[in-house]
């Protein structure tokens, strides 16, 4: 089973990062393929926590390639302080591919995205202003600049005016504020070059050669199903497309390249951001939830929003990503919760709904039909195979698995790498 896309299958925050971190230990190759530094992960490895936004957190494991595929945005300083952060930990990145068609984060893609946020007002997406969605627009209108660009000097002089020309007139005229000045951008991102120059190469080539020797691939999706730009709930959406279908478009492969496609599910659901939340508890419930699983944004510090597991979200993710396995992660958050509940549909107005609905306008108006069990208020932390865990926890995950209709591979019990339980092997070596 060399081609693996592992991606969110909620709102983002599912624990990828945990689930990559082990699968990357049997992988040959860790392929990141959209998205930028707006998505964050956590990683524990030997006792010692690892952040990390942009670089896959594979690099924490020295037999495995990591690609920054052409999908990604990529802002050069993030990119070098997480280089600098991983080294000084001991951490070697050489690694690290970076393609050459990536497109780069701007200063002023940055700023476009914090004064956007301010304009909108009470009708803001909730971004992390970190300069992804107006990088993706520069991409679309065929003005973007990529890593390819920035090796050649005349090159990126010439597309860095061409954009300051524009972006500026916009910050002027429209902004009414100052905008940005051509040397000081021009010197900086060329002053990035040495720091990056050993990493850009045509990482397409680089994947596709391990594919054809067999080796174990493993494409990594940031952010969640319910966040894609087509899929998600639009508009309150990523600028990118975190589902399965992307990996092909974002790393250079072909679709009968993937032989399997695993969702990460949180054992619960949680939100960034703004948008309709069918199961949010603002409750007491929801801040223990929030309190446990440790719920504030590795990006953006901001408290994450917290509700009970939605499966008609999931069957939309099944279906959407062609999932073929599922792991589940932070059972353990809901070890002391008496009754745990499961929304299975939807009553919008009278009706159930057991699909996902295009419209916010009805999904703002639906109300959770629940399922409720009782909490097996037992330490699962401990455990390190299926039948180590409560007879109780282990009918909640037979549940989820048997209303979505997709096997459960993985199940994680909390944040380090032996608190994985295998049901299925993924790779082998």
């Amino acid at each position: 089973m060399p081609a693996v896309v592992l991606i969110g299958s909620q709102w983002g925050d599912e624990g990828k990062g945990k689930i990559t971190d082990y699968l990357a230990e049997k992988a040959d190759v860790v392929v990141r393929y959209q998205g930028g530094n707006n998505a964050g992960h956590t990683v524990v490895v030997d006792n010692q926590e690892f952040k990390l936004h942009l670089i896959p957190s594979g690099i924490l494991y020295p037999g495995s390639t990591c690609i920054i595929g052409n999908g990604v945005v990529i802002d050069p300083q993030v990119l070098v302080e997480e280089l600098e952060y991983l080294e000084k930990r001991g951490i070697c990145t050489d690694s690290l591919k970076l393609s050459l068609r990536a497109h780069l984060i701007m200063p002023y893609h940055i700023r476009l995205d914090e004064l956007e946020e301010e304009r909108k007002g009470v009708n803001k997406i909730g971004t992390t202003r970190r300069g992804i969605g107006p990088a993706y627009m520069d991409k679309a209108a065929r003005i973007g600049i990529r890593l390819v660009d920035l090796l050649d000097e005349e090159e990126f002089a010439e597309r860095l005016k061409r954009n300051l020309d524009e972006k500026n007139n916009l910050f002027n005229k429209i902004y009414e504020t100052e905008g940005f000045e051509f040397t000081e951008i021009f010197e900086r991102y060329r002053g990035y070059l040495p720091k990056m120059r050993k990493y850009i190469t045509d990482t397409s080539v680089i994947i596709h050669q391990f594919l054809s020797e067999k080796k174990n691939v493993l494409f990594e999706g940031a952010q969640g199903t319910l966040l894609d730009m087509d899929h998600g709930t639009y508009p309150y959406v990523t600028s990118s497309h975190p589902v399965a279908g992307a990996a092909c478009i974002g790393a250079g492969v072909g679709p009968s390249e993937i032989n399997k496609t695993i969702g990460v599910v949180k054992s619960y659901t949680t939100r960034v951001g703004e948008g309709p939340f069918p199961t949010e508890l603002l409750d007491e419930q929801g801040d223990f939830i929030r309190r446990q699983g440790h719920e504030f944004g590795t990006t953006t510090g901001r408290p994450r929003r917290c509700g009970w597991l939605d499966v008609v979200i999931l069957r939309y993710a099944a279906r959407i990503n062609g999932l073929n396995s599922i792991a589940i992660t932070k059972l353990d958050v809901l070890d002391n919760i008496e009754r745990i509940k499961i929304c299975t549909a939807y009553d919008y107005r009278g009706e159930v709904l057991t699909e996902f609905p295009a419209s916010l306008k009805v999904l703002a108006e639906c109300k959770p039909i629940y399922e409720e069990f009782e909490g097996w208020m037992a330490d699962t932390t401990t455990a390190r195979c299926y039948e180590d865990l409560p007879p109780k926890a282990k009918m909640y995950l037979e549940r989820i698995s048997g209303l979505i209709k997709v096997p459960a591979s993985i199940i994680a019990v909390g944040p380090k790498r032996e608190q994985t339980i295998i049901r299925e092997a993924i790779f082998t070596r």
